[in-house]
Order: C-alpha cells, then sequence, then structure tokens
C-alpha cells in the first residue's frame, strides 16, 4: 500500500510536532529494544530546554507529513552529521526513513559534502546498514544516568 504524503523542510515552527514525534518514536518503538528506564530517560531530552532546541535551530532537515500530522523527520546537525531521525510507531515501515536518509545524503552532497557521521540507536542501525552506511564502532553513552548502547556509522557520498 502506497500511503500519501507531504515532504517538505523542517521550519522553526515545527519544533512542538518534531519532539512529539521524537518522544513517540521512543515511546512506541522502544520496548523491542530498550528497558523502561532506558525510554523514559531518553524520551525526557525531548522536554529538557535547549536539548534539542539548537540543533533545531542550526540544522538542516525534513519531515514528512501525513493524515495531517507531521509522522517523521531527519535532521543534520551540524551539516556533516545526521543527527536525528525519528519516525511515529503508527508510521513505521512506512518507507519514511528511508525517503528522508535518502534526502539528507542527497542534500549533503550537493553542498559538497564526501560523507555524513551518525550515533544510530537498535531502531536505526539496520536502515543505515540496508542504505549502504557502515557501522565505525560500538559504544556506550549514558542519558541521565542510564547506559545506553548505540553504533558510530559513516556513509561516504
Amino acid at each position: 500500500m502506497v500511503r500519501s504524503f507531504d515532504l517538505r523542510p523542517i521550519r522553526r515552527t515545527d519544533s512542538l510536532s518534531v519532539k512529539e514525534v521524537y518522544v513517540d518514536a521512543i515511546e512506541s518503538l522502544g520496548a523491542n529494544f530498550y528497558t523502561k528506564s532506558q525510554i523514559q530517560a531518553w524520551a525526557s531530552l525531548a522536554w529538557l530546554p535547549g536539548v534539542l532546541d539548537r540543533a533545531l535551530k542550526e540544522g538542516s532537515g525534513w519531515l514528512i507529513a501525513a493524515r495531517d500530522d507531521v509522522q517523521a523527520f531527519a535532521l543534520r546537525y551540524p551539516l556533516n552529521r545526521l543527527a536525528l531521525l525519528y519516525c511515529r510507531g503508527c508510521s513505521s515501515r512506512c518507507g519514511y526513513a528511508t525517503t528522508l536518509i535518502e534526502r539528507v545524503e542527497a542534500d549533503a552532497h550537493r553542498e559538497g559534502y564526501k560523507s555524513l557521521t551518525t550515533e544510530a540507536s537498535f531502531f536505526s542501525y539496520p536502515l543505515l546498514l540496508k542504505l549502504g552506511w557502515t557501522i565505525v564502532r560500538p559504544e556506550i553513552i549514558e542519558i541521565g544516568g542510564v547506559s545506553f548502547d548505540r553504533f558510530r556509522m559513516q556513509k561516504n557520498l
């Protein structure tokens, strides 16, 4: 089934919608990969002043709207790094993340970047591998005193 959607640049006025997608993705898909304490710590970052705000203000990204609501977004910040890629749980596996990654990669290539880097969660690293990204190394970080495994990844453009 092909879904109709709008792909457009993220605007400053999209901040609340983007944060809602961020939280929805973590809370609705997280139980497959993370503990309750990890989900809570991670999702809470959306509402802490300044945590996502700088990336939203200074970064460059795209969102997908469908059914009159933002469903997914991707953001580069700084411009050689895929900083955020999130999709509502009800819209996962619709091709939105692939569409967003391809657009972000095309933008970076057009702007003269030779590669992109990211830190990928258990959510996104399989898709990134499928799209030609490589794992540089696994790493462990802490969010609110809770440990997380993730993957540093790169793609040559």
